[in-house]
């Protein structure tokens, strides 16, 4: 896929304007003929089991139509695994399986009625008796198990070379501290929105969903059809970050509530709800030591880290795999564990590993450069290394520094002064800090179907779908360049299980695997084209096929002759050429792409022999007021190395939006715990950044040529914006006031 009149330059998001007028369809915007509609009862124990309910003022009232409980529904739903157990499922719980109650807000009961406000208001009147159990919610509570990861998930393995401890004891300079992540729930713009509907043995769901063939298996399985009589649709996706993840539980529940009362049945939960139906980053607390030369070279890291998980999912998200290879370091010992309590399954959030364990490890860096009384750049500089420590592969690329190098010009980072709290501006206290941002490079198989007609137009089509990242935007650049057509001749049709199948949005993996594919579509219709060039005996025939290319509407040779696709296409007999492309990553297998076909996941990390990442550095300023303790983000910079960038327009949008959420990873986020129950489940409580607190963002793109990543040298960059920007502010706040602050979020009461 070469550089081409699209690819590799910005360009306007061919959904855009459908975006902003309110044309683009999203699941949730489907409206069903006759459909009722669905509410949910949910648990207000965190612990124990139903006793009894009491349904009768509820089934009184009008156009109530039905109420379901684990009376109705035990045994109609068969459970499935989790999506990262080789199952399809964000939780493995099901909600109305039996009396048990396992979490806070669990769902114990469905109402249908003819309306949604009708059948709210009677699920508020659904009365329902338990007998409640002792239960643990958080961190050191009694009752809670602490599990070794390498226990209780069987491919896990805790990264570690050498001899952590003995270095230690005999490193001229060491720092040891513990760093704390909160609770943090998504909040997409698109709630949890189910809408099911019967065509005899044939079940649709209109569903935002980031994995539309882990649905259709799903679902399949849990209720005895045939995957082929299942369709999921999703075009579009209002948000989702990590929280549309698989098959929600509640998914079954609408289909077989719409199977016994013969109509269409939605779901439109409410927020508070969407905070126990979906998943959500779990807290997590990290003790680092690191021990260092006088010279600033680490000789010793060990990073140990804890994160909440649910009692009945072998689901945790680790990430020391990352911290013990960022820097050299010949002994590092790193070991993680689950703290399994009473509450619903975590998954992922953007940058899930990431953005909890980078916070701790940058934050320690940062600590140790002040004991070595050296710049924090410098510190990273001398730790840089192009060989991971721990499995001793080559990074097929490592431009770390060179973001460092690049962002601290553009930021200004030569103004800050060594010792902390002498930056003044009147009451203000200021700050500048900063820290690395780095994302393995994921990529999973998928297939496509690319077809060009004789009027020269072209149709791209795949079951993945657009979740505002723009996709669909490159899926048009490169079917233009790579046919030779203009960007408006393109359509691309996606979100949708009646087309080819494609794996999950995550990880930033969706342009990598994407891309690749629709670049095997084009090469094979450029092929078929120059093959019935060369045997139609025109003006093309004298030419190597390997030498023709499309161009404008025209295969073209390299000295100008050329012929219309028109005819070319007309000569096949046919009104289009089709071509079904199926893209397998260099270290994948037929068997990966199998599995997305099945819907389970087949995500890899790229790169077989060379360690493959992306990079970038972050840079923050903060103003700190002297008497009040208010805290302000002026800037935010970031310098990213990210492999081949196809939009550059789309590409700083994603990084930009990216860096303010991670302000509000630093500064807002936290979903607050008491007795079991989120108490702060909506945008009232449950603090986001705002245009008020956006600061003054740029993202700088660096060029990143990687031919070893894979074939077109791409590395996705949707999760590294939000990377290391909690550790870039907190330790500009420690640069501002001399005050380390080592759990998050960064309120004002740390100052007061």
């Amino acid at each position: 896929m070469a550089e081409g009149p699209y690819l590799g330059r910005p360009q306007i998001r061919i959904d855009g304007r459908a975006k902003v007028t309110g044309a683009a369809a999203y699941a949730s915007d489907v409206r069903l003929p006759d459909c009722a509609h669905a509410a949910l009862v949910m648990s207000t124990i965190p612990r124990g089991r139903i006793l009894g309910f009491d349904l009768n003022g509820p089934r009184a009232m009008p156009g109530v139509l039905d109420i379901f409980t684990h009376h109705d529904c035990a045994g109609a739903i068969k459970p499935v695994k989790h999506l990262m157990e080789d199952g399809y499922a964000n939780s493995s719980h099901l909600p109305l399986g039996s009396d048990a109650i396992a979490y806070a807000g669990q769902i114990v009961a469905v109402v249908v009625a003819e309306t949604l406000e009708l059948a709210q208001a009677a699920a508020a009147q659904v009365g329902v008796a338990y007998e409640a159990a002792p239960f643990a919610s958080g961190f050191d509570a009694p009752g809670t198990e602490t599990v070794r990861l390498a226990d209780l998930k069987p491919h896990h393995k805790d990264p570690r070379t050498g001899d952590a401890v003995a270095a230690l004891e005999i490193a001229s300079v060491r720092i040891a501290a513990r760093y704390e992540t909160p609770v943090q729930h998504h909040n997409p713009m698109e709630l949890f929105t189910t809408a099911c509907v019967w065509d005899g043995p044939r079940l649709t769901v209109y569903e935002p969903t980031r994995y539309l063939g882990a649905v259709r298996h799903g679902l399949a399985s849990q209720l005895g059809l045939d995957p082929e009589n299942v369709r999921v649709v999703a075009s579009f996706i209002g948000g989702h970050f990590g929280s549309k993840f698989a098959l929600s539980q509640h998914t079954a529940l609408i289909a077989l509530a719409a199977q016994r009362i013969g109509r269409p049945v939605s779901l439109v939960p409410t927020r508070r709800q969407c905070f126990t139906i979906a998943n959500y980053r779990p807290e997590t607390r990290h003790d680092v030591h690191l021990g260092a030369e006088r010279d600033g070279r680490f000789m010793a890291l060990v990073h140990e880290a804890e994160m909440t998980a649910s009692r009945f999912d072998a689901f945790a998200m680790e990430g020391t795999d990352v911290t013990a290879s960022l820097y050299a370091c010949a002994n590092v010992h790193t070991d993680e564990r689950a703290v399994r309590v009473d509450r619903n399954t975590p998954g992922p959030m953007r940058a899930p590993p990431e953005v909890p364990y980078l916070f701790a490890l940058e934050s320690a860096v940062d600590e140790m450069a002040v004991a070595l009384d050296l710049d924090p750049i410098e510190v990273r500089r001398r730790n840089d290394t192009h060989i991971d420590p721990i499995s001793g592969k080559p990074f097929s690329s490592r431009p770390l520094m060179t973001c460092f190098d690049v962002g601290a010009r553009a930021f200004g980072w030569e103004r800050r002064t060594r010792q902390p709290g002498l930056m003044r501006a009147g009451a203000w206290r200021i700050g500048f800090g900063c820290a690395s941002a780095v994302r393995p490079v994921k990529i999973s198989p998928a297939t496509m179907r690319l077809s060009l007609l004789a009027d020269g137009t072209a149709i791209v089509e795949t079951a993945h779908h657009e979740i505002g990242n723009g996709i669909a935007t490159l899926l048009a650049m490169g079917a233009a360049d790579g046919l030779g057509l203009p960007i408006e001749a393109v359509t691309v049709r996606l979100g949708d299980t009646s087309l080819p199948a494609a794996g999950l949005s995550g990880g930033s993996s969706t342009t990598t695997s994407l891309m690749h594919t629709l670049t095997l579509g084009t090469e094979e219709i450029r092929t078929r084209l120059a093959g019935e060039a060369i045997r139609g005996g025109g003006r093309l025939a004298r030419y190597d096929p390997a030498h023709l290319r499309l161009s404008a509407g025209w295969l073209t040779a390299p000295d100008g002759a050329a012929e219309p696709l028109s005819d070319l296409v007309g000569r096949t007999g046919v009104d289009r050429i089709m071509s079904l492309s199926a893209f397998v990553p260099p270290d994948g297998s037929e068997a990966n792409l199998d599995s997305v076909r099945a819907g389970r996941l087949a995500l890899k990390s790229g790169g077989e022999k060379t360690l493959s990442w992306a990079f970038g550095a972050q840079f923050a300023e903060v103003h700190i007021h002297a008497e009040t303790g208010e805290i302000q983000v002026a800037r935010l910079t970031g310098a990213f190395a990210a492999g081949r960038v196809l939009n550059p327009l789309t590409a700083r949008s994603q990084l930009t939006g990216g860096m303010i959420w991670g302000l509000g990873s630093a500064l807002l986020e936290e979903t607050v715990l008491d007795g079991g129950h989120y108490r702060n489940a909506d945008l009232a409580e449950y603090l986001v950044p705002t245009s008020a607190d956006a600061p003054e963002v740029e993202a700088i793109l660096i060029p990143d040529e990687d031919p070893e990543v894979n074939p077109l040298g791409l590395k996705g960059l949707g999760e590294l914006g939000v990377i290391g920007v909690n550790a870039a502010i907190a330790n500009a706040v420690f640069h501002a006031t001399g005050q380390r602050i080592r759990r998050l979020p960064i309120r004002l009461d740390a100052f007061v």
